[in-house]
């Protein structure tokens, strides 16, 4: 168990006074039995009304209506939880006729996991179909069903082998296809491949919004003087994995951009079906599009 901190702050930066539409904001995250909430504040300029409701996935999302105009606008973020993630899934409990694919999903499985087994992004040359499929050959005996543990591990830290990690200023996730094609790409970019790469040898995934904890971020935030170590790629921001449905295991993550497997680092928001439905803050300004000046994203996580 660890005791983790996150503070979030967004800021955006007008060069006049402007209006603000109703803004949706998915910084906190759900109790479960990984994941404990101490404490939680959010706090919003210019003055504003905000209600809690739960989106369609039961996620929190905070409402936020604001009363006046402001040239800038700040919304800041902290939580602290107990966070119990696992440092490694536990595939000893897969029901035995999930260990190899493919396998069938049961009625009840199937139904209640809808859309998140149907792949959303085409794909008409069957590129990314190709390339999910190379792993279905099990190394030690091409005769034999390929293990489902060791395919998704091995796709898992494929992406994060052979794609280019960057950051990108431009809003939005890059189609698979897209990812495929540059061969770089985003923690948002690389979990909707690994997504749709998985859902297309016929398992159930999701998009998980959140934070990423990293240790030597942490310590050197605590003490500046120590020597830098290994950093986790994605850490300072928000960030995005994977979560597979696998009989007898449950939801398991994969974190694409870093080629883990397993939740002792990642702070889960968000569950949706897309990434387009699992963003940070939503929302709108009214006046001229040329108000706009500049956008800051600041992530902190620490232990302790």
């Amino acid at each position: 168990m660890q005791i983790l901190t996150v503070h979030h702050l967004t800021s955006y930066r007008y060069d006049r006074p402007v209006r603000f539409g109703e803004h949706a904001l998915t910084m906190r995250p759900r109790d479960s039995h990984d994941l404990r909430m101490i404490e939680a504040s959010l706090s919003v300029y210019p003055a504003s009304e905000f209600r809690w409701t739960h989106d369609v996935f039961g996620n929190s999302i905070a409402r936020v209506n604001f009363l006046e105009e402001a040239d800038h606008l700040d919304i800041e973020s902290t939580i602290k939880i107990e966070h119990y993630g696992l440092s490694y899934p536990d595939f000893s409990t897969l029901d035995s006729f999930a260990t190899t694919l493919p396998f069938p999903y049961n009625n009840d499985e199937i139904a209640d996991l809808g859309r998140c087994t149907e792949r959303h992004y085409p794909d008409p040359d069957h590129k990314l179909t190709e390339w999910a499929r190379q792993f279905l050959v099990n190394s030690t005996d091409p005769t034999s069903a390929p293990n489902t543990a060791e395919t998704l591990l091995a796709m898992n830290q494929a992406i994060s082998n052979t794609f280019t990690y960057e950051t990108r200023d431009a809003h939005g996730t890059q189609t698979p296809m897209e990812t495929m094609d540059r061969g770089t790409g985003t923690c948002r970019d690389f979990a909707l491949f690994f997504m749709e790469a998985v859902r297309s040898i016929g398992l159930g995934a999701r998009f998980v919004s959140g934070y990423l904890y990293d240790p030597a971020m942490d310590a050197a935030f605590k003490d500046p003087n120590l020597p830098e170590g290994a950093h986790l790629r994605g850490a300072g921001a928000t960030h995005a994995w994977v979560q597979v449905y696998l009989p007898g295991a449950g939801w398991v993550e994969y974190d694409p951009t870093n080629g883990i497997a397993g939740g002792a680092n990642l702070i889960r928001v968000a569950v949706t079906r897309d990434p387009s439905q699992a963003l940070p803050v939503t929302g709108s300004f009214y006046g001229p599009a040329e108000a706009f000046q500049s956008l800051s994203i600041s992530v902190q996580v620490t232990s302790g």
